[in-house]
């Protein structure tokens, strides 16, 4: 197999890590990283505290020279979540910033401290990292699901799934070294951690991580040398709020080679005020912790907002029905289960072969989400099949498509569906409402009357209620399973 970081064995003098004012060159990542690989031989595995700085870029790409399985540990993680998944993992070590302060789970463990800077560093580039391993099967990161079923459950990704997943996201985004990818997502998940950092480091391009989101900072990024931005809806939420007051904004982000916003989707409304501020699309991608990147919309093709696009190259998507039966509808209506196959797929969820066998049909993955694919070959994400899917008098209902007709409303500010039970209609549609004005909200009725005024009449919510706020993940998922 070939190196992961082709550009740590080049003479490249182009930066590889920005975060805040503290950039490292390429030479400098391979003294820093490849030192750090040489301490970490004979581990079986080890836990890496993902704080949003380059020590953890360092000690992920040092774990992967050394062939040594790494396991991104959320630093906002809750004491019993963080035993779980120490006692389930069991590294032999944990990474982290000189300075930081370890839960106990964690401090039990031997340590090792990040150093960004090569030792001993006067601006040499330090010795070239030794051989990285060539068997693609081998484990590189553990990655832990969200849990939101029970306890979280560790992904297992080979080199080969990294590999393969960044590279065909290379030629669907025509993605090459002179790219500056810009972002300020956690570095615990694949998005912000596969995607947005070893996926420029791949390429030989520059990471330049924000340290946290902000629309100025997105903006100061993109007006200096950034080309791609990677960002989460509740991201380019904020972006659209903030882009049609703001000129600067909405130049720096119509100078942007590329917009992309994955891990939910986007809501119409903000793809079009973005569209409307700035001349520029956001483009969607579609894939899960377990199956790397999916689908997108391609840099090439011709737009296709509200969808994630075709699948990637190598990879196969086919939706199935209840039975499990291929669907062949290309009309964007008919409504199938995603499932996956390819090089992309992990390898298992570890300590876990009974979860493992009962995720698969066969080689398919089955994804547990729900879509419609029209004759372009987009794949639309209606929702996930345990809490977007609302089965009401007989008809199949996407929550998504409702929730984008509740937020082109006016007087709503954030919006959620869920199912509730229901004797007549088996499940009726219920509206979880942020309303903009909490002194004057749009009244229920109201929003039923906008929701039926746009989709057909059985797929208005029956019941509306308001909050003032949405539960949301790190990553900005609503928690659905939270409104009851």
């Amino acid at each position: 197999m070939s190196p992961l970081f082709p550009a740590l064995g080049s003479a490249s003098s182009r930066p590889a890590l920005r975060f805040g004012g503290q950039i490292l060159g390429y030479g400098e990542l391979r003294g820093a990283a490849g030192a750090l690989a040489r301490r970490l031989t004979g581990h079986r595995r080890v836990a890496v505290w993902a704080t949003p700085e380059p020590e953890t870029a360092v000690a992920v790409v040092a774990a992967l020279l050394a062939g040594v399985p790494a396991v991104p540990v959320n630093p906002r993680i809750g004491a019993r979540e963080l035993a779980h998944i120490v006692g389930d993992s069991a590294p032999t070590l944990v990474l982290a910033p000189r300075g930081t302060v370890l839960p106990d789970a964690l401090a039990a463990l031997d340590r090792l401290d990040v150093d960004a800077r090569p030792p001993g560093d006067t601006g040499d580039t330090g010795d070239a990292p030794g051989e990285e391993p060539d068997d693609e099967e081998r484990a590189a990161l553990i990655v832990y699901t969200s849990g939101t079923t029970g306890p979280p459950k560790g992904v297992v990704l080979s080199r080969r799934a990294i590999a393969r997943t960044l590279d065909a996201l290379a030629d669907a985004w025509a993605w090459t070294d002179r790219d500056v990818v810009v972002h300020g997502l956690p570095l615990f998940h694949v998005h912000g951690l596969v995607l947005g950092v070893l996926g420029p480091l791949r390429r030989g391009g520059t990471v330049h991580h924000l340290g946290r989101f902000s629309p100025e900072g997105v903006a100061d990024a993109l007006a200096g040398d950034g080309t791609v931005l990677f960002g989460v809806p509740t991201m380019y939420h904020r972006l659209a709020e903030a882009a049609g007051g703001d000129p600067r904004l909405a130049a720096a982000l119509a100078g942007a080679r590329l917009l992309v916003s994955g891990s939910a989707p986007l809501p119409l409304p903000d793809h079009e005020r973005i569209l409307a501020a700035t001349g520029r699309r956001v483009i969607e991608r579609y894939g899960m912790t377990e199956t790397m990147m999916n689908t997108s919309v391609r840099a090439d093709m011709p737009p296709a907002t509200g969808t994630v696009g075709v699948p990637l190259p190598g990879v196969e998507v086919r939706l199935v029905d209840d039975a499990g039966e291929p669907l062949t509808a290309d009309d964007g209506e008919t409504v199938g289960e995603i499932q996956v196959r390819g090089p992309n797929l992990f390898t298992e969820y570890l300590n876990r072969p009974d979860a493992t066998a009962e995720a698969f049909d066969g080689d398919w993955f089955r994804t547990g989400d729900m879509a419609t694919r029209d004759a372009a070959g987009c794949y639309r994400i209606v929702g996930r099949k345990s809490t977007d899917l609302i089965k009401s008098g007989g008809y199949k209902i996407g929550a998504g498509e409702i929730e984008n007709a509740l937020l082109g409303h006016p007087g709503v500010a954030e919006a959620a569906v869920t199912a509730a039970p229901d004797p007549d209609l088996g499940e009726r549609v219920v509206a979880w409402i942020v309303p903009r004005d909490a002194a004057s909200p749009p009244s229920a009725q109201e929003l039923t009357d906008h929701v039926a005024g746009q989709l057909a009449a059985h797929k208005r919510p029956r019941e509306v209620r308001f909050l003032t706020a949405l539960p949301r993940n790190d990553m900005g998922k609503i928690l659905k399973r939270e409104l009851v």
